[in-house]
């Protein structure tokens, strides 16, 4: 018995050295490269939706398209194709690069509002504000990516069941208030069909776009850096005239600790590289041909503060038959 309790010492004394502090820091290490999101090598290859989610992506391609459909009766879409097939092909790319299970569809919103969404099933719309804000193609590049992770890692849908679940752990106490299943029913239908499930994210949603975003546009040869300054400008413009940033614009990017998280990030999990792709002169004609869009437009606008003058009507500029039986005063000769 002795000389088995001494083989047993001696056994998980070694083992002790080999799995010292050195080794299970190696691990550590090795275990978070084993985590595909933080491998940009295998984008592409790698499921980054989540577990939790009752949509198919066949049902969220198809509420994707109904509400791409509210939005475009409540918007004005920019018609011009040369504009359009430049920002659809910097947003092609990104999708190219991205771990995207569904195709794209991109379109421009003709707004001075800084925003951008993309909606469940890959309906994406930018406002030309958004592209004017930006000062070089990386930044724009930055905000789509952004907005890419959201529909790849299919946070509407996964925020839509988290609602749902919650609703139905609440069935239980809802039975027992006043008016019961009735009061379940009028519970439901004040809670259907919230557009806001689908756009308005919680800050670990946000970060994880954050996180994927900022590999994509890696990917794609974009400078990463220019996803942080295309924030911090953001937030400065937001501090230095409160209120210029439209609040669906200011609800996800920035804040200081998701910053300082990106940053992070790009230290820790991006290699390096000899170039980026940080602008383009064709990005600078866009933003001149959005600009004198924009100036064709506002002349064509009525001003709404400038008076205007009422022409007579046909009826005041043509006689009656009443008009000739009605007397009339002779001035005096």
């Amino acid at each position: 018995m002795a000389g088995l309790a001494k083989r047993l010492l001696t056994t998980l004394l070694a083992g002790m050295l080999v799995w010292g502090p050195s080794t299970v820091l190696a691990q550590q290490q090795k275990d978070k490269k084993k985590n595909p999101k933080d491998d940009v090598e295998q984008i592409g290859n790698r499921d980054v939706d989540g577990n939790l989610n009752w949509y198919s992506l066949e049902r969220e391609v198809a509420i994707g398209k109904r509400l791409a459909q509210e939005v475009e009766r409540s918007v004005r879409l920019v018609d011009d194709p040369v504009i359009n097939e430049y920002v659809n092909r910097v947003g092609q790319n990104l999708v190219r690069n991205s771990d995207a299970r569904v195709p794209f569809t991109i379109k421009v919103i003709d707004s001075d509002e800084i925003n951008a969404f993309a909606l469940p099933g890959g309906f994406f719309y930018i406002n030309t504000g958004l592209i004017l804000a930006a000062e070089e193609e990386a930044e724009l590049a930055g905000v789509m990516a952004h907005e890419i992770a959201h529909v790849t890692a299919r946070h509407g849908t996964r925020n839509a069941t988290r609602g749902e679940l919650a609703q139905l752990l609440m069935i239980p106490a809802l039975i027992f208030l006043p008016g019961g299943w009735a009061g379940y029913g009028i519970y439901q239908a004040m809670n259907v069909a919230v557009p806001l499930t689908f756009l308005k994210f919680s800050r670990g949603f946000e970060a994880e776009a954050d996180y994927l975003g900022l590999q994509y546009m890696y990917k794609a040869g974009y400078d990463p850096n220019a996803y942080v300054s295309f924030f911090e400008k953001i937030q400065a413009e937001e501090k230095r005239r409160p209120g210029s940033v439209p609040t669906a614009f200011r609800s996800h990017p920035p804040t200081e600790d998701r910053i300082e998280n990106t940053q992070k990030a790009i230290a820790e999990i991006l290699p390096g590289r000899d170039e980026y792709i940080v602008s383009t002169s064709e990005f600078d004609q866009i933003k001149a041909r959005l600009r004198q869009l924009q100036a064709q437009r506002q002349a064509q606008e009525p001003d709404e503060n400038k008076p205007t003058l009422r022409r007579r009507t046909e009826k005041s500029e043509t006689k009656t038959e009443e008009d000739d039986d009605r007397p009339v005063l002779k001035r005096r000769p």
